[in-house]
């Protein structure tokens, strides 16, 4: 849905945002860039939850088409991509970060909220360096 048409038919701020980021899938692509640093499609579909190639391919080029993430072609090898956050990726981060609080104190089993907070940390500070 393009984003004229979907203003058209609400103005709600979260309907917009959930429009742009909302499903599953995108949302832990986000993760896996933003927090873990992943820029290749073998290392998000190395990522627990075993996305499909078809759904990964159809994400990263939603998220570079809507400029959360930049996509350019690998130097050494033409046929391979790397993926990179852009800083409209990045201002994300507190979303994310939000999200995996609110899971981890809903459930116990996570055991990874520690470890997402202490790398979003130092990511955090880059943010706000970066997006001033």
């Amino acid at each position: 849905m393009s984003t004229l048409s979907r203003r058209e038919k609400s103005k709600c701020p979260i309907s917009y945002s959930l429009d742009l980021f909302g499903d599953k899938w995108t949302l832990l692509v986000l993760r896996d860039v933003i927090l873990h640093g992943k820029t290749r499609f073998a290392e998000f579909q190395s990522s627990d939850e075993k996305i499909a190639s078809n759904i990964l391919s159809d994400r990263l080029r939603r998220l570079g088409e809507q400029g959360f993430i930049a996509i350019e072609k690998d130097p050494s090898d033409a046929r391979q991509k790397i993926y990179s956050v852009t800083k409209k990726g990045l201002s994300l981060t507190p979303v994310l970060l939000e999200i995996a609080a609110w899971g981890a104190s809903h459930d116990g089993q996570t055991g990874e909220l520690p470890h997402t907070v202490e790398r979003s940390d130092s990511v955090c500070s880059s943010i706000t360096n970066a997006l001033r």
